[in-house]
């Protein structure tokens, strides 16, 4: 069985996350999607258990085939833990490539059996990122659009306002 770890700070997991891991499943029998703690982002917008939920309401119609997990380590490091020997890395524009390229090359130091595919989102979904979409909902937009349908962001804010009380 082809397995792939989709990693990413996913705050929140948005419907260009879910345009990747559709095109993932495409290549790989099963794809675990990697909640990272970024160490050059703040805390987060929503806290780590809130960003799971929401990527658990988003991928039901996968089944099996899709798994959420968190991570603390270094993805190259979750690699050897799983036993998983692809990355997905999504792409959206030119700049995302450069970024991504830097990692993969590294990761590829660490370890040369790890590979890392990348998969170029959707036109309709390339301009969508997690950014937009937190400043959507700092300041009270409806983030709606943005977001894998059936995901209820509303319920989300509700909860990330009743953590920070």
């Amino acid at each position: 069985m082809r397995t792939a770890i989709f990693p990413g700070s996913f705050d929140p997991f948005t419907a260009g996350h879910l345009d990747v891991l559709d095109s993932a499943l495409k290549l790989f029998d099963k794809v675990i999607v990697a909640v990272g703690y970024n160490s050059n982002k703040a805390a987060g917008f929503f806290p780590v258990d809130i960003r799971m939920k929401i990527i658990r309401d988003s991928i039901k119609q996968y089944g099996k085939r899709v798994d959420v997990c968190c991570y603390k380590e270094l993805t190259i490091e979750l690699c050897h833990r799983l036993g998983v020997n692809f990355i997905v890395r999504g792409l959206r524009t030119t700049t995302d490539f450069e970024f991504e390229g830097v990692i993969a090359q590294a990761n590829r130091v660490l370890d040369p059996d790890v590979v890392t595919v990348y998969v170029q989102a959707s036109h309709e979904y390339s301009f969508i990122s997690s950014t937009v979409v937190r400043d959507l909902l700092i300041h009270n937009g409806d983030a709606t659009p943005f977001m894998p349908q059936g995901v209820d962001i509303k319920k989300y804010i509700k909860a990330r306002k009743e953590l920070k009380k």
